[in-house]
């Protein structure tokens, strides 16, 4: 059934627009980018460039460049639209030019928090290629935190790690 089918069937059920207040259908709008902000660290800017990211959309912009500017931000976006290069981006950019700086990342399931995690160690790799080309020891290493990681591990995530993904069950 394809996805127009399956709407057309649902706003032809008396007892599922019951529940439905308003239907709308929004116009597509074509996407808007910006380049990278120039304040962010060279070694993200390579990383993006080396996963085929050569602009960030725009939305994705200005979160960083307010991030990075120590502004609060909140990004409200639809799903698959590039939150996470939102958070990612600032805290990378912090771990690279901070060597003491942590963070902890806190997602609503351990399922998510892996996702996160896997996708974090794609970018590692590629910054860990930028600091082994310029001789710098800087690491920025990540680990997950939750109900699974064994007991003996837990106290050498929690010294050594210096972006911690969880959930707050693990608080």
């Amino acid at each position: 059934m394809s996805l127009h089918q399956l709407l057309t069937d649902l706003r032809r059920d008396p007892e599922f627009m019951m529940n439905v207040m308003a239907w709308r259908t929004l116009p597509a709008r074509a996407a808007r980018y910006a380049a990278f902000p120039p304040n962010l660290h060279p070694y993200l800017q390579h990383a993006l460039q080396a996963r085929a990211i050569h602009q960030l959309y725009y939305h994705q912009a200005e979160a960083v460049t307010a991030a990075l500017a120590g502004e609060n931000v909140v990004v409200v976006t639809p799903t698959a639209s590039g939150k996470t290069l939102c958070y990612t981006l600032p805290v990378l950019d912090t771990l690279l030019r901070e060597p003491h700086a942590r963070a902890l990342y806190l997602f609503p399931t351990k399922a998510l928090a892996h996702d996160q995690l896997n996708e974090l160690g794609t970018w590692e790799e590629a910054i860990k290629r930028q600091l082994a080309t310029a001789h710098a020891p800087l690491q920025v290493h990540s680990a997950g935190y939750d109900g699974d990681t064994p007991s003996a591990a837990r106290a050498q995530i929690r010294q050594e790690s210096r972006l911690i993904l969880s959930n707050p069950d693990m608080l």
